[in-house]
């Protein structure tokens, strides 16, 4: 049965065993938030490709369950970019509705970012209790749907604005030797983990970097071609997908937790940072920002990802080796960091890199 599925049936058997274990409404945790935004946002891609009304109905339900009449939202945390990235998921509810509501919720959550809190330079903060912080994980929680808002709703101050927060995070975490990028970074050089004359996180964490180009990828499917940081921006994206395909394990595909430092023998592969590298690379070959030769790296990470699921005695999908949620640390936190099975940022990782291989049509 493994070998015999395309990526699209793999999609769908990751979606459907997280039907099965949840109803919509009960996705963890109980709020508006990336967890369960970013796993549905892979099932959206699914019902594109699909066409089954299933994964579109449910979406709507989950949504439904948070989003009241007049707009607002039930239960979210208004300083943290964790939360405005489900709404990401209004906007297709919206197309194929009409109703207000999904729009009154888009003009609730954007429009926050107009008055977010930033560092000196003008970066946003990851989220309040996290002064002055700016991680990688950000972009793609406020930079897709502020970037589409901006598209939707005519207001082009949105691309300027998550134009500069890609290049300013670009400026500061590049690493100039590996040409990685830092977890984070604290302009103030506050923060615990912050290196005292940097500000910078002290490594390389896979899922974070994984964040950081799907990001940029979905922002230019709204971002004018003509905009006067694209060209910067697809440099960004261009040096930071090649410098990851150099430390890519040669022997499973997988990438590390630690992406830099395959070598310890106490570092470890990690399936939802593989996803997102490999649904990338795909898609920015596609889209020609790559060339064409960079899809090895993306075919070989797919097989790796695929490799590791087991299924249960139901036929259930198991996706494992997925870090749990993580925040900035040093190389013994990644490390030491629980692993999950069916982890919704996971399934969500595995559900974009199965789009993209589906596009490629391997």
């Amino acid at each position: 049965m493994i070998a015999a599925m395309t990526p699209l049936e793999w999609a769908e058997k990751a979606c459907d065993t997280l039907m099965n274990k949840f109803e919509p409404e009960k996705l963890p945790p109980d709020r508006f938030h990336y967890h369960q935004g970013v796993f549905l946002s892979g099932m959206e891609k699914c019902w594109r490709a699909s066409g089954k009304q299933k994964y579109y109905e449910y979406i709507k339900r989950w949504v439904d369950s948070h989003v009241l009449a007049d707009g607002s939202i039930k239960k979210y945390n208004s300083d943290e970019l964790d939360d405005i990235q489900p709404g990401v998921l209004l906007f297709n509810l919206y197309e194929q509705t009409g109703d207000e509501r999904y729009k009154k919720a888009l003009h609730t959550l954007v429009p926050l970012l107009k008055s977010w809190r930033t560092n000196p330079s003008g970066g946003f903060w990851h989220k309040g209790n996290c002064q002055n912080q700016m991680w990688l994980d950000g972009l793609y929680m406020a930079g897709p749907i502020a970037v589409r808002f901006g598209s939707a709703f005519g207001e082009s101050e949105y691309f300027d604005m998550m134009a500069y927060q890609a290049i300013l995070m670009a400026r500061h975490t590049k690493d100039p030797v590996t040409g990685l990028m830092y977890h984070g970074w604290d302009e103030t050089k506050q923060a615990r983990w912050a290196d005292p004359v940097t500000g910078l996180a002290p490594e390389f964490w896979g899922r974070a970097i994984g964040w950081y180009p799907v990001a940029m990828l979905e922002m230019f499917d709204y971002l004018p071609d003509n905009h006067k940081d694209k060209a910067e921006m697809v440099g960004i994206l261009q040096d930071l997908l090649i410098a990851l395909t150099k430390y890519q394990d040669p022997v499973t595909g997988l990438w590390f937790q630690v992406v830099d430092k395959g070598d310890r023998p106490d570092n470890w592969r990690e399936v939802s940072c593989t996803a997102l590298y490999v649904h990338a690379i795909a898609k920015a070959v596609r889209l020609g920002y790559l060339d064409a030769k960079y899809m090895e790296h993306a075919r070989k990470g797919y097989q790796g990802v695929i490799d590791t699921v087991k299924f249960d005695a139901d036929g259930n999908a198991i996706i494992g080796q997925i870090c749990i949620g993580t925040g900035i640390g040093d190389y013994a936190h990644y490390i030491a960091r629980p692993t999950s099975e069916n982890d919704l940022h996971g399934v969500g990782a595995f559900l974009y890199m199965c789009d993209e291989m589906n596009r490629a049509e391997i």
